[in-house]
This record gives C-alpha cells, structure tokens and sequence, in this order.
C-alpha cells in the first residue's frame, strides 16, 4: 500500500486523553455524512491539520460566516472548525476566554456552538444567555450558496431554543424553568424582563388597591343587615289569585264567592272593588247595596 495514500477519516481520530460526550464520541455529535465531507475537504486538509486549542483562534477571527453546508453539501469553514473543536476538546476555561474575546464576533460564534454541543444544560444556560445582549450582525450560508444577516442574540436564541441549527442535529436540552425548579438554577435577568418586572409591579399594586377597596365595600354592605349576613333578596309581589272551577279551596271571602268575581277589600273594609273575571262567558250579576255601589257600574 502507497504510503502516501490518505484515507477518508485521517485526522479524525480525537485527541490523546479525550472524553466522551453525552456517552459517545464527540466528533459523533455530527452527522456521519457531512462529518465524511469535512473530512475530504481542502479546507480541512490544509489548514486544519496540527491545530490546537491556540492556533485554532488565528483560524476563527479569519471567518466571515457561519452554516453548516453549501452547494452540494459542501461543507462550511465554520463546521470545520467546530469539528475540530471536537477533536480537540479545549478545557472548559479555554472556551469561556473564547466567549469573552468581544471583539472576534465569529470566534464566539464558534465558542457557543461548541458550548451547546457539549455542556451540560445548566451551564448552556448560565454560559449562551449573556450573548443575548450581543446585537452585532453576523452573516450566515444557505445550502444555496446565499447569505444572509442575522444577529449574535439571534443565533444564540436559536441554540436555546431550536433542535437543529446549522444542519445539525443538538443534543437534547431540559427545559429552563425545570432546571428553574431542579437544579437551582436562578431565573434570567434581562433588560426587558426588568422593564416589564417594573410595570408587573406597578399594576400589581394597583391591583391590590382595587382588591382592598371591593373587601371594604363588601364589609359594608354585610355591616347593614342587623343579623351580619347578606341581605335576604325581596319575595316577588304574589300576582291576584282567580277561582276555578279545579280549585279545592279558596281562602276569605273567595271562598264564599263563587260567582266568578274577585273581590278584594280595602285595609279599613270600608269600600270595596269587583273585579270582572277573566274567564270567557256571560257574567253574572252580583247584588250590591246601593251604598256600597262604585260610581261607573252598571
């Protein structure tokens, strides 16, 4: 065999000592098709090759844009790095100074989605959202070849919160406010989350106002009946009973009367008002005394 020959995985195997991640391989954590064109790419072959955790920045602040593959699955100079990353795997510190190194926007890029890949998910949290206050632009490749313009919080938002970024497949992530709730983890502060906190604040303040005063008002509303509970609600007015022919009994003097009139009697007795009955037929005369006749009777 050729000595020269070079094979499909050369240089992929990870470095002396490494560990493994999520209980596998790190450089695993990319799909085995593009991980194979990574590894046949010119780019890989030449400037990948005896990198370490220092010479590996001289490549990230040369980068001009993330994504993962292009025209015909060709793959990215960011995903070649963040392969690299993986074969790597700098010490944890080593990534934070990567993070904190502001001023190489696609350095950090890089350092975020090599955090996302392999923390755990409390430290992804305390580690990726800090770069949602980062607004610079950022540009990113197609699997068309475009570009387009994001921002950094954008891309950090979409590690947080989608499942693949960059055509990749990321591990799994427990949701924050499990974590909130589990493992401790403090509840995120941010700019606008403190301005809304502000006016939560306010109006539940106002709310309490409006709340004390109803229990005021219910205090006295329930203060005016002389036995302390509510009010009894007032009996509806007993509309006139009429006599049938189906009634058993009748009470007073409807019961003597079975005419067909209704004869009700003022408090005093003193006069007297008949009533025509509602029932259909030829009424029937009543005899009433002359003094006791209601002018308009016929």
């Amino acid at each position: 065999m050729d000595g020269g020959a070079r094979t499909p995985d050369e240089g992929a195997k990870a470095s002396k000592g490494a560990l493994s991640i999520h209980g596998t391989n790190p450089q695993y954590l990319i799909e085995k098709v593009i991980r194979s064109r990574i590894y046949d790419s010119l780019y890989w072959k030449e400037h990948c090759f005896a990198l370490d955790a220092a010479t590996v920045i001289d490549n990230a602040v040369k980068l001009n844009s993330i994504g993962g593959t292009y025209s015909n699955q060709r793959p990215t100079e960011f995903m070649c790095l963040v392969l690299k990353l993986l074969q790597l795997q700098p010490e944890r510190e080593i990534i934070l100074e990567y993070l904190r190194a502001e001023e190489f926007k696609y350095l950090r890029a890089l350092a975020a989605f090599y955090v996302r890949l392999t923390f755990d998910p409390v430290n992804v949290y305390e580690v990726l959202e800090p770069l949602l206050d980062d607004y610079r632009k950022i540009r990113t490749r197609a699997m068309d070849g475009s570009y387009s313009i994001i921002t950094m919080d954008e891309f950090a938002d979409q590690l947080l919160t989608e499942e693949r970024v960059c055509e990749i497949q990321l591990p799994r992530i427990t949701q924050r406010k499990v974590l909130e709730e589990t493992e401790g983890l403090p509840v995120r502060k941010s700019k606008l989350g403190k301005a809304m906190g502000v006016l939560g604040a306010e109006a539940g303040g106002a709310s309490d106002d409006d709340d004390e005063e109803d229990e005021e008002g219910r205090e006295r509303y329930l203060s005016r009946s002389p036995s302390g509970s509510r009010s009894p609600t007032p009996e509806r007015e007993k509309s006139p009973e009429f006599w049938t022919e189906g009634s058993e009994s009748e009470s007073g003097e409807e019961e003597e009367d079975r005419t067909g009139r209704y004869i009700s009697r003022s408090p005093d007795g003193s006069d007297r008002f008949v009533s025509r009955s509602p029932s259909p037929g030829s009424p029937v005369r009543m005899a009433v005394d002359d003094d006791e006749r209601i002018e308009g009777d016929v």
